[in-house]
């Protein structure tokens, strides 16, 4: 692996936190004025459309990507990322961004301390204590013993402990399906279970807010894009620390356009959770 090809793979994935930012900030926008269910199934009705143009392009086709020996679990994990998207959107209307993705970053500590259980690898004593580090950091931002503790609070830390589940599931399945194949079952599987759902719960939508939710439809599978070529030109493992930059980019959307305030124990809760996901990706580097 070249230095120019990890640093193409860093800025790939500075853009993609951007791209993946704004995305939330339309999805915050929407979910303010329509059901969340509805703006989920249209944009993964474009998701979709994108996975199985990208699949029809690749040696094989449709076919070739469909391919898979573990279709339940392809199935599974499908549905269990729809479903996080909705309740991380919901969280959004209910705390906004800041708050939520502060939260939310605690997932790559979630997915060390699951990795054991899920998939056998061994955590040490270094990553477990990062891991308690980073959930006195979640801790401090819930404020469990302050008598403002909202219960809406708990919900972005529900969709982090689905993304990380997710994750891990995603490295199980990829010891027998490729990435192509991971890929194709999670937009069509998750547009099928999101519009058995959504459908029931179709709203009018107003002529600008269509551009918004074509914009939406837009960021969703260029952020996509741009992570796959990613993770083409650089080890994950090089770039990853760079994900938690949509945590400060969603949260420069969240203070400017929603006139978001960021409070003292939600920005050193937050540097806590990231200082210690980094810290993992640093020892889980080293022990690679």
């Amino acid at each position: 692996m070249t230095e120019q090809n990890t640093r193409l793979g860093i800025w790939m994935m500075v853009l993609t936190t951007f791209i993946f930012a704004v995305q939330d900030g339309i999805s915050r926008h929407l979910a303010g004025e329509y059901n969340v269910f509805m703006v989920v199934m249209i944009r993964y009705w474009f998701f979709a459309a994108f996975v199985m143009t990208v699949a029809a392009r690749k040696a094989g086709g449709l076919i070739a990507a469909a391919a898979t020996r573990q279709p339940l679990m392809q199935g599974f994990r499908a549905v269990l990322l729809v479903a996080e998207i909705c309740v991380m959107i919901y969280g959004f209307t209910l705390l906004g961004l800041v708050e939520s993705h502060a939260v939310f970053a605690a997932y790559p500590l979630l997915i060390a301390a699951l990795s054991g259980p899920v998939l056998g690898e061994r955590v040490g004593w270094r990553r477990w204590a990062a891991i308690a580090v980073g959930f006195v950091g979640v801790i401090i931002i819930l404020e469990p013993g302050f008598g403002v503790f909202q219960p809406a609070a708990v919900i972005p830390f529900i969709a982090a402990l689905m993304f990380a589940l997710y994750g891990l599931l995603t490295r199980f399945v990829a010891r027998l399906d490729s990435a192509a194949t991971s890929f194709f079952w999670t937009g069509t599987v998750g547009s099928v279970a999101m519009t058995a759902v959504g459908a029931w719960f179709w709203e009018p939508m107003s002529a600008p807010d269509w551009a918004w939710m074509a914009a939406l439809c837009v960021t969703g599978a260029a952020g996509h894009y741009t992570l796959i070529k990613c993770y083409e030109v650089a080890e994950a493992s090089a770039v990853q620390p760079f994900a938690y930059l949509q945590l400060v980019f969603a949260s420069a959307i969240g203070l400017l356009v929603f006139a978001e305030t960021i409070r003292l124990n939600v920005a050193m809760g937050a540097a806590l959770i990231v200082g210690a996901g980094l810290f993992t990706l640093w020892r889980q580097r080293r022990a690679g």
